[in-house]
């Protein structure tokens, strides 16, 4: 049985005096999501989710919640919940009681706050002896626990991140990543989460919307964000890439820069633009025949991302990016690269 939509915005627009931070937003999260909101900086992500989770209200539009619409409704009356960047705990607090705090302020007796606090503990990934321990003798990565246990004691229909594990260390952000995914479907909660991090977006998330000067530019799974950009913003926005300026001529793409001539990528339309490649998309010749034309360049750099190599070519006044999986064989100093039509972007300049 398909989803059914949770939350929903139709055309939402938030002006502050004449400038649009966010404008003409429609978008439909379907419960049990885990949905990603990225955009650079100014981008008009934190004005939205401030919107959502009914700390400021639209200029103009709906914002829907199981059909209601909630434009006017306080954070405080609203079935959501929000783990903030900074956590918001309550330092003369226990763990236990600030995972209890929301379930005291509802009235809830002692007994049943105390059992339900120790349940989203163990949900968040705590052991219950930490119930007891002050919330100041935890480390980064249990206060974030702690912040999470509490907005599931909670209960809330929708739970609201803003970059949550920007502070942390790489290894434990890495650790949370996949622990919040877990949790998420442990608990079948909607998730909608604020982050600069494509790689925290692309390993959490079921979608992602990445915005750009207030609009939402793309919505999509993660794979088709990463594969199938729509715009050249969008695909250097999610990750690496070579960009090669090219002409249309003769039902061939040109690169005046580098000499040489390309196919047009399936499904495209012929036009003058850039052509965009992934690093991981380049590939060394190594004496094959090659598909498509070949760009001669020199190795100036390699650079170790654990299983994989990452080589810089250069070629006339172009920098490459070409990676690879690590193994014994290195490339020949005076490379030769070349990539498939299929695996290329064409967008119009």
């Amino acid at each position: 049985m398909a989803s059914k939509t949770i939350l929903e915005l139709k055309q939402v627009d938030k002006f502050f005096g004449d400038k649009a931070a966010v404008e003409r937003i429609s978008l439909e999260i379907v419960e049990g999501e885990f949905f990603t909101i990225v955009g650079p900086s100014g981008s008009g992500k934190t004005t939205l989710i401030r919107m959502l989770v009914g700390m400021d209200t639209p200029s103009r539009g709906d914002i829907l919640l199981r059909g209601a619409q909630i434009n006017d409704v306080p954070a405080n009356k609203r079935p959501t919940c929000m783990v903030f960047q900074s956590l918001a705990l309550f330092p003369h607090m226990t763990v236990g009681e600030n995972v209890a705090y929301p379930l005291k302020c509802r009235g809830i007796e002692p007994g049943a706050r105390k059992a339900r606090a120790e349940a989203c503990l163990t949900l968040a990934h705590l052991p219950t002896e930490y119930y007891d321990r002050p919330v100041t003798q935890c480390s980064g990565g249990e206060r974030q626990r702690v912040a999470l246990a509490r907005a599931l004691a909670f209960d809330p229909d929708i739970l609201f991140f803003d970059e949550p594990l920007s502070a942390l260390d790489y290894k434990l952000k890495k650790l949370l990543e996949k622990e919040l995914k877990d949790i998420q479907r442990e608990t079948g909660k909607t998730f909608i989460y604020i982050t600069h991090s494509l790689e925290e977006a692309m390993v959490m998330s079921d979608r992602i919307g990445v915005m750009n000067e207030g609009r939402m530019v793309q919505i999509g799974a993660p794979r088709e964000i990463y594969r199938r950009p729509n715009s050249r913003f969008v695909s250097e926005f999610m990750g690496e890439v070579n960009v090669l300026p090219v002409t249309a001529k003769g039902g061939k793409l040109h690169c005046q820069s580098l000499g040489t001539s390309f196919e047009v990528p399936p499904g495209a339309q012929e036009t003058d633009g850039v052509l965009i490649i992934r690093p991981e998309d380049m590939r060394f010749v190594n004496g094959e025949p090659p598909v498509n034309g070949v760009l001669s360049g020199e190795i100036f750099n390699e650079y170790l991302l654990g299983s994989r190599v990452q080589y810089q070519v250069r070629a006339g006044g172009t920098t490459l990016l070409v990676e690879k999986q690590r193994d014994s064989t290195a490339p020949d100093p005076a490379a030769q690269l070349t990539f498939s039509p299929e695996n290329s972007m064409l967008f119009a300049e």
